[in-house]
């Protein structure tokens, strides 16, 4: 059996994913800073018939994240999924004149150094596997740069761009690359941005292979 590595996990968006991947057969590698907390996902998530696993890591320390991976590969199985999906920081939504090059070391690391460091980490397993998908998970200003959310903008631009050039790259290997922009906040009970809507979404970029980048709902509904 092969893997889904969620990097970012939490009690949301995670955690609809973990459920739905795996009630498809996928074994769970639950990645957070959080220790406590993936571990009692992957408890809860067990209790349901799912296999899964909590491991530790910081987005921004690129060798811990690649341990992490790592140890999920060796515990699970190799990853034939990896899922982006991490939530910004606060202090990385600076209005743009008040945005230093200090303030943008944090975005940076967390938006491009962190989808860099997993994707090296993963896709040689995924060569071997011959298959493998790549799904990485945005606000909207990835495509619409907002003046009050510096940080988010300038460094999810950079993980779109990274992306895509992944999406061209890998499809000759057999490894899908997509990116899903969810406009505003994950809403639960919301048609279109409730988690386990999200994580239909995303299982069907899984499946469909299709295009590189996806939006959850209008961009105006932010």
């Amino acid at each position: 059996m092969t893997t889904i590595a969620i990097v970012g996990a939490g009690p949301g968006l995670g955690a609809a994913v973990a459920r739905r991947f795996g009630r498809e057969g996928f074994d769970v590698a639950l990645v957070s800073r959080d220790r406590g907390r993936v571990d009692a996902l992957a408890a809860e998530l067990a209790e349901e018939g799912v296999t899964a696993r909590g491991f530790a890591a910081d987005v921004r320390d690129p060798k811990a994240l690649t341990a992490a991976l790592d140890a999920a590969t060796a515990t699970l199985g190799p990853i034939e999924v990896l899922q982006y999906s991490p939530v910004p920081q606060r202090e990385f939504m600076r209005p743009v004149l008040e945005t230093t090059p200090a303030d943008l070391v944090g975005p940076i690391e967390f938006s491009l150094y962190g989808p860099v460091a997993a994707v090296q980490q993963a896709v040689p397993g995924m060569r071997a596997l011959g298959r493998g998908t790549v799904l990485f998970v945005n606000g909207g200003t990835a495509v619409v740069p907002h003046p009050d959310r510096a940080g988010t903008s300038v460094a999810f631009a950079a993980e779109s761009a990274y992306g895509h050039l992944l999406h061209d790259t890998l499809a000759g290997d057999g490894i899908h690359v997509a990116q899903l922009i969810i406009p505003g906040a994950i809403i639960p009970g919301h048609r279109r941005k409730d988690p386990a809507v999200l994580a239909d979404i995303l299982w069907g970029l899984h499946q469909d292979r299709h295009g590189y980048r996806h939006f959850a709902d209008d961009l105006d509904a932010a």
